[in-house]
């Protein structure tokens, strides 16, 4: 199997300079199958499979080869390591532990060499072709739900039209920035065939001294699969895509002024899209027609869409701690009481951590945090192993994790009503969240109460908002309402003949 790298190359040796099948089997030194078979793949989403426990004999001295290899680029031609001489260091070093061959060797460094001294620099245009876009990310302050954030906003623009997209994002990850493109792509239905970037984090793992740059992985993946061209600016020269470095000073001041309030990200993101569709309409800088009929002559030299859209997210593995808790980046989410202390895998996409099981089946969605040393917590999973043995409750790790009010309402329950309480729990974080719910306990006790129902009725009146009920119009040609009186005396006769 070919690094990404590796497939990469050959993608663009075939959809960029139109080179044949055998051609790029010359070039590339692999088979004309292996070559044909990559020019010819459409999906490059990464599925995860399980690893094989067999791995191959030269996995463990890959790392050392490398470093031997990388020091390489940097060194005189003639002084460079050969296959033999990486084979007679390892010799040196592992004497007779050493497991492979000279001949796995040899593969290995030839593959590898391949891939370190095959990159080539591109080169700026002199002007901008049609179809062409450039990306870069701007930063602003923003407000979801009440809550202010500093945000970034990923900013496409094409060149030749002068039109642009903007989509806005909580963090400046790898997540973030290719969801940023998909979705743009997405709403256009196209892909420009050329895209030119900043030395992004996000795409750019390293610049070597001759220039060449070595990307993650998952961005070398999602060019392949939406097929575009990767162009890159010199270190320090963003100057040199002052189109989209404009772009971003002008969705600032433009769409971020005032700043921006709304209930939730993606749906604002939407917005954005037909936002920037309707700016379109101006008058072109330079030319006397509108962005939007110059951005129809960019849409018909872009690419159409793959048939199978590109899944973003980063997935790993990880062990819960004793309360079914793993730590993502710096803050830490809960996942169930039943995977603590197991191994679990953590997806996280540009807006949500999915923890999933060993058999990649299903635990919890969280919202991803982007703060520092937080804690997202779903009880929904431990309180359902709760409710099937409620006595259970005080025996467990994150009891003292529960909210005080619940604990001490919990301690005082017999066991039906404690086995209530807890499926009323349940029901209430699923609709609202815990501190919903511990409001609710709260101002039910106040009253002197401390029932099920009524817990759930305070709940219901914290969550559902009654109508306000209009003041009627009174009119003053309404007849008055005589008052009568009846005389009760009539039956004072009848009650006196029965007594007599």
């Amino acid at each position: 199997m070919l690094t990404m790298s590796r497939v990469h190359c050959i993608k663009e040796l075939s959809q960029f300079e139109g080179k044949s099948l055998r051609e790029i089997s010359r070039i590339t030194g692999h088979a004309f199958a292996t070559v044909q078979k990559y020019v010819d793949k459409e999906d490059f989403n990464d599925i995860p499979q399980r690893r094989s426990k067999n791995e191959l004999k030269i996995d463990k001295y890959k790392e050392l080869i490398d470093l031997w290899l990388e020091a390489d680029l940097t060194a005189p031609r003639k002084q460079r390591h050969t296959a033999k001489r990486v084979y007679d260091r390892l010799e040196e070093l592992f004497d007779d532990k050493l497991d492979v061959s000279l001949r796995t060797v040899q593969y290995y460094v030839s593959a590898k060499k391949k891939e370190l001294f095959s990159k080539k620099e591109g080169s700026l245009p002199l002007n901008h072709p049609a179809g062409e876009a450039q990306v870069d990310l701007g930063e602003a302050t923003f407000i979801e739900n009440g809550e202010e954030f500093t945000g970034y906003y990923l900013n496409m623009s094409f060149p030749y039209s002068n039109g642009g997209y903007v989509q806005v994002f909580r963090g400046q990850n790898q997540e973030c920035f290719l969801q940023g493109m998909k979705n743009i792509f997405e709403h256009m239905g196209r892909v420009p065939y050329k895209i030119w970037f900043d030395n992004l984090s996000a795409a750019v793992i390293s610049i070597d001294k001759d220039g060449s740059r070595t990307l993650t992985q998952q961005f070398e993946r999602f060019a392949s699969h939406y097929k575009f061209q990767v162009n890159f600016c010199n270190p320090a020269s963003g100057n040199e895509k002052g189109n989209v470095e404009n772009k971003v000073g002008y969705h600032r001041r433009n769409l971020f002024v005032p700043i921006p309030a709304f209930k939730n990200i993606d749906d604002y993101n939407k917005l954005l899209l037909q936002i920037c569709d309707n700016d379109m309409d101006r008058k072109h800088y330079k030319n006397d027609v509108t962005i939007k009929e110059l951005f129809n002559d960019d849409l018909k030299k872009m690419f159409l869409l793959p048939a199978v859209g590109f899944e973003i997210h980063r997935m790993f593995s990880a062990i819960a701690d004793n309360y079914g808790k793993v730590k993502f980046e710096t803050n830490t989410y809960s996942t169930s009481p039943a995977v603590a202390g197991k191994k679990v895998f953590i997806k996280a996409t540009a807006f949500q951590v999915i923890i999933l099981d060993e058999k990649y089946g299903h635990i919890v969605t969280h919202k991803r945090l982007y703060c520092k040393n937080a804690e997202s917590m779903n009880w929904i999973p431990y309180l359902s192993t709760l409710a099937r043995r409620p006595n259970a409750l005080k025996y467990t790790d994150f009891y003292n994790e529960m909210p005080e009010p619940w604990r001490d309402y919990l301690d005082k329950c017999d066991k039906d009503k404690k086995k209530l309480a807890l499926h009323a729990l349940i029901k209430m974080i699923q609709e609202s969240e815990m501190k919903t719910a511990t409001t609710a306990l709260l101002q039910t006790i106040a009253t002197g109460n401390s029932d099920v129902d009524s817990i759930i009725a305070t709940y219901h009146r914290l969550v559902n908002k009654l109508p306000e009920i209009a003041k009627m119009q009174i009119y003053g040609d309404i007849p008055v309402n005589q008052i009568f009186t009846p005389n009760l005396d009539v039956y004072n006769k009848f009650l006196k003949g029965r007594n007599s």
